[in-house]
């Protein structure tokens, strides 16, 4: 299982860019058909409102969180890469917060509990998250119950 931030309001940025260029295009030509110089600075906006989204598009590829057995790997960063590899075991608390515009499209913040000394990740705005919190949370009992490596059957023989 891997999550990553979702692309709701990456894609709801893109159509509103996509919608204010053609609007501000439609406005300019109809009014003034021989003033096409003046129409280009008009773009500026949708065209650095669609930089910011290409940027925040980039930086929710970044990020990523991949159940893979036993452990979860947590990557974030572009040029300068961060992992972390926790164990199932040692999650202790998964949360899920959720603004109001959040809950009406089902997003959410998934935030990580674990024992150590840097204990909290945060995944920002994520489909589903009580499913996600639900899955992992069940995920990691039944690994304190059946461990996959057998070490706790094994003292128990």
């Amino acid at each position: 299982m891997q999550l990553r931030p979702s692309l709701k309001f990456i894609r709801l940025s893109y159509v509103f860019c996509l919608a204010l260029t053609v609007g501000i295009g439609v406005y300019y030509f109809s009014v003034n058909p021989d003033g096409r110089q003046a129409v280009l600075w008009a773009f500026v906006v949708p065209a650095f409102l669609l930089v910011l989204t290409m940027v925040r598009h980039v930086e929710r590829r970044l990020v990523k969180l991949e159940i893979l057995g036993d452990r979860l790997r947590y990557e974030s960063g572009f040029l300068s890469k961060s992992t972390r590899t926790i164990e199932l075991v040692k999650v202790q608390e998964v949360s899920v917060h959720q603004t109001f515009g959040q809950r009406m499209v089902n997003l959410g913040d998934l935030q990580f509990e674990t024992a150590g000394k840097d204990s909290g990740i945060v995944i920002r705005s994520i489909d589903n998250p009580q499913a996600a919190a639900d899955h992992i949370l069940g995920l990691a009992k039944a690994q304190r119950f059946h461990p996959l490596d057998g070490s706790a059957q094994a003292g128990t023989a």
